[in-house]
């Protein structure tokens, strides 16, 4: 039967008591991770948030406690006092393993049944059990120690921001629907029928208006909200670090967030990062890793064979040529061994992001070994192997299509590679950070008929593309940034349209009649009437960094409740219908579809 504590007062937590309380009288409270029945002693696990001590019952020690014990099961809530001593046998495995508690008082604050799961350490269960389980699964000390990394990140970058002359805001999360970009989650309003609130994508429009306010420096850590279809490591609800300034360039965003970052890992993770970090332009990274997230922790960039094999008599890469598209390689360093089995493998592999095939040239045992090479030039082959600076027991693989389908094909089957090679994975503890720059402004959408805008309408273009708006948006640079971390982007920003006029150039650009551009964002264009300053910001990835800072490949790892992958709560069993009499009043009717 449970006991109330009546009083008691907790002395210490489990994982802090050390050498240093020998002698002392402490009292802990936690659950019985593990009891080990001896006859005359019984052991007991007791565990909390900081770790575990060990506790021992005995008829010697006292009488009333021992009895009690033998009650006792996995996950009970207890509450022990007694005198710390040292332990006869220690457990070097146990930060606390030196020492031992002698119960001399014991409370049953709570007992439990049979946990559906295991609570331990990269317990190996379905992902469903564990998220209908989430507060059992929290208990397990590698998601504490996570959601205690967040604290703390969290922490440091307040504190950073607010040595640096920055202000906490909070932004509205109902809002105005904003169709420019992702799927809003919408509101219904009860007092204004047939109307809806937006939740945010991002506090974008409100962090402006905040530089319009004269508020100068803004930061926030903010929840945000897409209803987009899920995909790995993706939430529909989900933390950005929020920051704006105001007078500033890219220079001024990024060197400031290069600080930011540099303080988070030394005192989250202890490690000197070093700055400033590499700067590339996105052209350069789609060329030479065919992906603008590159990760540079190793080499197998890209190589554009187009010039060589423009006249050749191998018709795929003579017609891709011709048709306006590139041949690009990669090499697969020491793996000419690789069978016919595995690169029929990779061919399938290449073909999930569009290509057609994947050629291949092998420099095994002071041979060329290829199915092309029957169909390439001496001097060609030649000029392939030199080009992507082969070797024996190199393996050449090349893509030819069209030149998104090339840098999708070989940006992935680089980091596929890298994988099965070990160059990158949980072994590989480099962090490698870089800044993409000189983004493209705007993207032709072939579905909408329309340029759109890359990152978002308000993106500032580089000041020397402007008049190429008109003429030829499609080759605009924008002043935006992402910074990547390990082939991930963490964060990204871009400096400001402050100006009205060049803002209604990038309405038009976009397509949108000024009409639709008032009816999207009239009180932001509203406030650019009174005096708006130049002004920048960015924003990161809050739970994608920690997964860094935590060193785990799972984002629901790093979230204390997160979603499943049909963005479904499995705990709550949200989302759920409601009563009717709730729609009524909102003035909703539900039409069953046909599925």
């Amino acid at each position: 039967m449970a006991e109330a504590l009546n009083g008691l007062k907790r002395t210490c937590m489990c994982g802090e008591v050390f050498e240093d309380k020998v002698g002392s009288r402490v009292t802990v409270m936690g659950w019985v991770q593990r009891r080990r029945d001896l006859g005359g002693l019984i052991f007991v696990d007791l565990r909390d948030r900081t770790g575990i001590v060990q506790v021992v019952f005995g008829d010697e020690i006292n009488k009333e406690a021992f009895e009690k014990a033998h009650s006792i099961r996995s996950e009970y809530v207890l509450a022990v006092t007694g005198e710390v001593v040292l332990r006869e046998s220690p457990n070097p495995n146990m930060p606390t393993g030196k020492v031992e508690i002698k119960a001399e008082q014991l409370k049953i604050l709570s007992e439990s049944e049979t946990p559906p799961i295991y609570i331990k350490e990269n317990l190996d269960a379905s992902e469903a059990i564990r998220l209908k389980y989430r507060y059992l699964d929290l208990r397990r000390p590698d998601l504490q120690r996570n959601l205690m990394i967040r604290h703390r990140a969290a922490k440091v970058v307040r504190d950073f921001f607010d040595e640096n002359g920055f202000l906490e805001i909070e932004t509205p999360f109902l809002t105005k629907s904003t169709p420019e970009g992702a799927r809003d989650y919408l509101v219904p309003s009860r007092n204004f029928p047939g109307k809806f609130y937006a939740l945010p994508q991002s506090p974008q429009i409100f962090k402006q208006l905040l530089m319009i306010s004269g508020f100068d420096r803004y930061f926030q850590i903010v929840k945000c909200f897409r209803d987009e279809d899920l995909r790995a490591n993706r939430q529909p609800e989900f933390t950005q670090i929020d920051v704006e300034m105001s007078f500033v360039d890219v220079d001024d965003v990024i060197s400031l967030n290069e600080k930011l970052i540099q303080r988070l890992f030394k005192e989250i993770k202890g490690i000197d990062i070093e700055i400033p970090f590499i700067r590339m332009p996105y052209r350069e990274a789609m060329e030479r890793y065919g992906s603008d997230k590159p990760d540079i922790r190793f080499g197998m960039e890209l190589k554009d064979l187009t010039d060589i094999v423009s006249d050749s008599e191998f018709k795929v890469f003579k017609d891709t040529v011709a048709s306006g598209g590139h041949v690009r390689a990669i090499n697969a360093e020491g793996c000419a061994d690789f069978g016919r089995k595995e690169i029929d493998r990779l061919t399938e592999f290449v073909k999930t992001y569009g290509a057609k095939g994947l050629a291949w040239i092998a420099l095994k045992e002071g041979e060329i070994k290829s199915q092309i090479a029957k169909f390439l030039k001496e001097e060609e082959i030649k000029a392939i192997i030199e080009r992507t600076e082969a070797k024996e027991g190199d393996l050449i693989l090349i893509v030819a299509d069209k030149p998104k389908v090339v840098f999708a094909s070989l940006g992935a089957l680089r980091l596929e590679l890298a994988r099965k090679l070990g160059l990158i994975g949980p072994n590989n503890k480099e962090y490698k950070f870089l800044w993409i720059t000189e983004f493209p402004l705007l993207e032709y959408d072939e579905e909408e008929g329309r340029y759109v805008a890359v990152h978002h309408p308000f993106t500032s273009p580089m000041d020397e593309d402007i008049e190429l708006l008109e003429t030829d948006p499609g080759k605009v640079r924008a002043k935006a940034y992402d910074i990547v971390l390990n082939g991930e982007e963490i964060g990204g920003g871009s400096i400001r349209i402050h100006d009205t006029k060049l803002q209604e150039r990038m309405f038009k650009a976009l397509g949108f009649t000024m009409e639709d551009a008032w009816d999207r964002f009239g009180f932001l264009l509203e406030a650019f009437k009174y005096g708006p300053p130049p002004h920048g910001g960015i924003a990161y990835g809050f739970d994608r960094l920690i997964m860094f800072l935590a060193e785990t490949d799972n984002i629901k790892d790093v979230i204390a409740f997160p979603k499943n992958q049909n963005a479904a709560c499995p705990l709550s069993n949200a989302p759920n219908v409601v009563e009717k009499k709730q729609l009524d009043e909102l003035g909703i009717q539900i039409i069953e579809n046909e599925r």
